[in-house]
């Protein structure tokens, strides 16, 4: 809420994953919804010529260009557990937000955030050595970049002592703990699928800052950016339906950075 009580919310989704001739997000789509797209790098997803594309586009339509940073494995769409020694995971951080970072200039924009993928982004909710290799990581690479993640995780903390701005978001299509980590995703009920739950629990987040977790606990969510899966089939479709939902519940969209 702002000053005015007026619920302010960012609309954001994983884009440009995909490589080569396979691409999995239907970006253009999703940049007619979001006001912040987090990018895929390359060590997930992404390529040269589909960061380029998307920084492009994104820039055509105002959207905000976000460093979408993971562990280097592509066979495994950056969602397998890796232990990455401090200083290369740092490094690799450096060089992800550099490459998007020339991208995003040539398309007369900037890189205006950073957010983790994965399971690097699940790591550092708890494991505060890899989440102060992530801020060592945008810290070299300038420009005090707002962190983007899960209120109260290990790398919002190094964030912050960093001096770098951190950011709350939240995940409408999954399910929450009740100590309000995300379920993983392996755990059955992880991921919501009924479209009509997603835009509901979109709207509760917005409004009232609460979801219910898996277990049936009310969990406080303090966000100022909702996820939106950008690889979810259907993804434009529901995006679409959520964004519709929040304008009509008073919600005003704006990115944050």
């Amino acid at each position: 809420m702002n000053a005015h009580g007026t619920a302010v919310l960012d609309l954001n989704a994983d884009l440009g994953e995909g490589f080569g001739r396979w691409r999995l997000t239907d970006d253009d789509a999703l940049l007619s919804v979001v006001t912040s797209a987090n990018v895929a790098c390359g060590f997930h997803a992404g390529d040269p010529s589909t960061m380029r594309r998307v920084c492009e586009r994104a820039a055509e339509r105002g959207v905000r260009i976000g460093a979408q940073v993971s562990y280097r494995d592509l066979a495994g769409f950056g969602r397998r557990a890796m232990d990455v020694p401090p200083d290369e995971l740092a490094d690799e951080i450096t060089y992800q937000i550099g490459a998007l970072r020339v991208f995003a200039r040539a398309a007369g924009a900037d890189v205006a955030y950073v957010k983790p993928h994965g399971a690097l982004y699940n790591r550092t909710v708890t494991d505060a050595e890899q989440a102060a290799a992530v801020v060592a990581g945008v810290l070299r690479a300038g420009g005090a970049l707002p962190v983007l993640g899960l209120p109260g995780s290990r790398l919002h903390e190094a964030a912050a002592r960093a001096g770098l701005p951190v950011v709350g978001e939240a995940f409408a299509d999954r399910a929450y703990t009740a100590a309000g980590a995300l379920v993983p995703r392996r755990t059955p009920g992880a991921v919501v699928l009924d479209p009509d739950a997603v835009v509901a629990r979109s709207v509760r987040m917005a409004r009232e800052a609460a979801v219910t977790a898996l277990t049936g606990e009310e969990v406080a969510v303090q966000a100022r950016s909702l996820c939106l899966h950008g690889d979810t089939p259907g993804a434009a479709d529901l995006a679409r339906r959520v964004r519709a939902a929040l304008e009509a519940a008073g919600v005003r969209l704006e990115a944050f950075a």
